[in-house]
């Protein structure tokens, strides 16, 4: 339930602006971004790492947008955070005891050290891919960026997360596929 409000500001943002624009859209992106995750803070007094990214960045990128008037800012947005997910799943594979995506999925699945650090960079392509292409769409399609952005990189993510629960779920751990 508490993934499905990351999606609260997304949708916010899309509906304010297919009705009243990229400004007014930008404005209520920053706005809907700090009432979610301020709300997720003071109900748990944390916020995921992810989560502390992307908010930061929508606050820095859409009040450049804001201030300038420009929305080149607010475009750079989605493939800079993507990268910054690329970079740090990156330096787990050389930094630390586990890469990144062993720290996240690793109550699910039980691998092999060889499965984690090729899952590992599997998601390090799929967030520069999903930085290039949120980039190119951007700035070489205007027209569809912001459908992109909602509606496109939500059906990658998608795409990717079953294509890879689908070739890992013989690593499922035994005690999440016993009926209670």
């Amino acid at each position: 339930m508490k993934q499905w409000l990351d999606f609260i500001p997304l949708f916010a943002f899309f509906a304010t602006f297919k009705t009243l624009g990229i400004f007014p859209a930008t404005a209520v992106l920053i706005g809907s971004s700090i009432l979610v995750y301020g709300g997720l803070w003071l109900k748990e007094r944390h916020l995921e790492n992810g989560q502390k990214i992307t908010l930061v960045a929508t606050i820095l990128f859409g009040s450049a947008t804001l201030l300038l008037h420009d929305e080149a800012y607010l475009k750079w947005k989605a493939p800079v955070i993507n990268w910054i997910f690329a970079v740090a799943f990156l330096i787990s594979m050389y930094i630390g005891k586990e890469p990144l995506v062993q720290k996240m999925l690793g109550k699910a699945f039980d691998m092999p050290a060889t499965v984690w650090r090729k899952l590992n960079w599997a998601w390090i392509g799929f967030f520069i891919f999903a930085g290039a292409s949120n980039a190119y769409v951007a700035f070489y399609f205007e027209k569809y960026w912001v459908d992109f952005k909602v509606f496109g990189s939500l059906a990658m993510t998608i795409i990717f997360m079953i294509a890879q629960f689908t070739l890992l779920s013989r690593y499922l751990r035994p005690e999440l596929t016993q009926e209670k």
